[in-house]
């Protein structure tokens, strides 16, 4: 059975009723002895920044997961104007990224609860954290995987992008 690209890239996504058959699909992955890095967030316009810094998150391993914030808890973070792209929209975006193994959305602020049925070797989030600040570093840790803080590529963030077309300065 052969698969159209887009039916390749809506498979690498996994919403929170599925999460059972993700946990199947990552412990296949550890038994085939791949290292899976995980990190998360809104991923709402994507810029270079983002693509830098998920490019560093795989480099670390041998699958990459990002954890996707459904509509709500972005609009919990971010306030009532975003997301700018929906759930849906952002998480067909990071899928067809071939540095993306995996895409899982996400209602809770933070992907603590994710992160203990993920249990990733290495757990990644960009340099604005310290490691203790990471939700879930300390679960991570306790099961053998590590935790790292990447730096940021400087000049690039979604709300900047968005307060400059707000302003005109395009």
């Amino acid at each position: 059975m052969t698969f159209s690209k887009r039916q390749h890239i809506e498979k690498k996504i996994f919403r929170p009723d599925q999460y059972d058959s993700m946990v199947r699909y990552l412990n296949h992955l550890r038994f085939l002895g791949k290292r899976i890095v995980f990190t998360n967030g809104c991923f709402d316009l994507l810029h270079a920044g983002h693509t830098d810094y998920l490019a560093r998150a795989a480099d670390l391993g041998d699958k990459l997961i990002v954890g996707l914030n459904t509509d709500s808890s972005v609009k919990m973070l971010k306030g009532s104007s975003r997301p700018v792209n929906d759930q849906d929209a952002r998480a067909m975006v990071l899928a067809s990224l071939s540095l993306v193994d995996s895409v899982i959305l996400f209602e809770e602020d933070t992907p603590a609860s994710l992160i203990g049925k993920v249990m990733p070797d290495v757990l990644v989030k960009g340099g604005d954290y310290g490691t203790d600040e990471i939700a879930g570093a300390d679960q991570v840790r306790a099961n053998g995987g590590s935790v790292v803080s990447i730096p940021l590529l400087k000049g690039y963030s979604t709300s900047g992008i968005i307060e400059k077309i707000l302003s005109g300065k395009t």
